[in-house]
């Protein structure tokens, strides 16, 4: 089973749908978001919409409303495709500590999602996702993934490492490979029993060798699409690895245990990509 770690709502959902299967992907791991950089047409449109996620990367966001929006949209999309789909739900950082535990068992727990995340904790307040850790730690180690780009800092990723450690149940999750910030990223990961690595937004096709040759067993294939493309990024973690057990692992084993460990087999009729090796 092939499972993309990293994809985030698309309107129409028929689109995400038609990229997957162009990619041969069985299912993906679906985050609720504000932006919509698939609807634009032009430069200014896109501005408009990375504008939207300049805002909410930095808390600069009416969470009440931002929430209400993205979240119908994501039970929507989940209503439409249960089959492909494995719904994540953020958390308001800006929560007490109660009142995370109350909207971990709400919102996460009692709407039967799979997991928590992405959560994008403001530039140099990584110290806030550890209410969160606490509540995935109480509903038996749910998985918890963290925004790793910028404007997440190498101070933020120490941060997040030192908060693994104090909660070694919960699988936490780094995204985009920590950013301009991965070889510090690969090595905080590899240290770090219960951190995962996903790959997707490398700087370089050297940074996913590195990363899968230093953290095999905790290294996850994704796209964050509808930023990345799940062709592009599937045939790049391909590139660097042979085929067989270790591909097989980053392309969806990992994530099949970590996130969807009751995951039927791959699909009737998934397509798979030509394989791709040095």
């Amino acid at each position: 089973m092939i499972i993309d770690a990293h994809s985030h709502v698309h309107s129409p959902v028929d689109e995400h749908i038609a990229l997957l299967d162009a990619a041969g992907i069985d299912r993906a791991v679906l985050f609720p978001t504000r932006p919509h950089p698939e609807r634009a047409s032009d430069l200014g449109s896109l501005r408009r919409e990375f504008a939207l996620l300049d805002d909410a990367l930095n808390g600069r966001v009416d969470q009440a409303t931002a929430y209400r929006t993205a979240w119908a949209e994501l039970d929507a999309a989940l209503a439409a495709h249960p089959d492909r789909f494995l719904g994540f739900g953020s958390v308001p950082l800006t929560l007490s500590s109660a009142e995370v535990a109350a909207w971990v068992e709400r919102e996460i727990v009692g709407r039967g999602l799979r997991g928590i995340g992405e959560l994008t904790p403001p530039p140099g307040r990584a110290d806030l996702v550890e209410p969160v850790l606490r509540a995935a730690a109480d509903h038996g180690g749910l998985p918890v993934v963290v925004h790793g780009f910028a404007p997440t800092t190498a101070d933020d990723l120490r941060t997040l490492a030192v908060l693994a450690a104090g909660h070694p149940k919960v699988p936490l999750v780094v995204s985009q490979l920590g950013g301009l910030n991965w070889m510090d990223t690969v090595e905080l990961v590899r240290d770090a029993p219960n951190m995962y690595l996903e790959l997707s937004t490398a700087p370089t096709i050297i940074a996913v060798r590195m990363a899968i040759a230093e953290v095999p067993e905790r290294t996850l294939f994704g796209s964050d699409a509808p930023y990345g493309d799940p062709v592009v990024t599937r045939t790049a973690v391909e590139r660097v690895t042979p085929p067989g057990e270790l591909r097989d692992r980053v392309l969806g084993g990992t994530a099949a245990a970590l996130f969807a460990p009751d995951s039927a087999p791959a699909r009737p009729g998934s397509v798979p990509l030509e394989p791709l090796t040095e």
